[in-house]
Parts: C-alpha cells; structure tokens; sequence
C-alpha cells in the first residue's frame, strides 16, 4: 500500500473533489502527481493542516472560475498548484522572487524542450 493510499480517507474528507479511483488519486500528467506530492510533503512535515490547504485549494478555484473557468475538471491540479504556490508563500517557505525565477527558468527549458520529452530544469 503506498503512502497515498493509506492518507486517502484523511485526503478525501478534506478535498472530496480530488481526482481519485479506487487505489488513490488520479493525475493526467507528471507535473500533476509531482504538485501532490510536494503538497503531502510539506503537510508531513507540518507546514500546514488540511484545513488550511482545503481553504487555499478553494479560494485558488473560486478566483479562476470568478476569471472566466469553465470548470470541466481538467483544471483541478492548475489549481492546486496556484494553491500550493499560494500558501507556500505566505507560510514563508518561498519568496514571490524565487516563484517568478522558477516560472522563468520552467517556461525556457520547456521552450528548448523537443515536444513529447521531459522537461529539464538546468
């Protein structure tokens, strides 16, 4: 059993819209799971309640679908990591600096990046 799965019940009360099926949660592309696990790390280790994350993850959600979301359920895990970049920030783990020159160094390497091949972070 991995360590989602045994967290699942505990995850799924406080995120009842997580993508999930019967052996966890459900992610269509890697940047997806890595955005979860990040978030399951940080709360290990005390960062945060799920309390907290369900109220960043639905003010994360109800400001894009006050900007025009359509809400079809393919946009979950980009709020999520609004969400994550949101109280990871004012919990004071990363600077609105350090945010934008990942976003800067992510959107060149995906950019020198052939389509279909990992993206590298160099």
């Amino acid at each position: 059993m991995t360590d989602a799965q045994t967290k699942l019940p505990e995850l799924r009360a406080a995120l009842p819209a997580l993508p999930c099926d019967d052996t966890g949660p459900v992610f269509n592309a890697p940047w997806e799971a890595q955005a979860f696990a990040m978030t399951l790390a940080l709360h290990e280790r005390g960062m945060f309640t799920w309390g907290e994350w369900a109220a960043f993850l639905n003010e994360a959600i109800r400001d894009a679908q006050a900007a025009g979301d359509a809400d079809h359920g393919d946009t979950y895990y980009a709020h999520w990591l609004t969400a994550l970049e949101r109280i990871s920030t004012i919990k004071g783990l990363v600077t609105d600096d350090s945010l934008l020159r990942r976003r800067g160094a992510w959107d060149a390497a995906a950019r020198r990046t052939p389509h279909g091949q990992p993206i590298e972070l160099g």
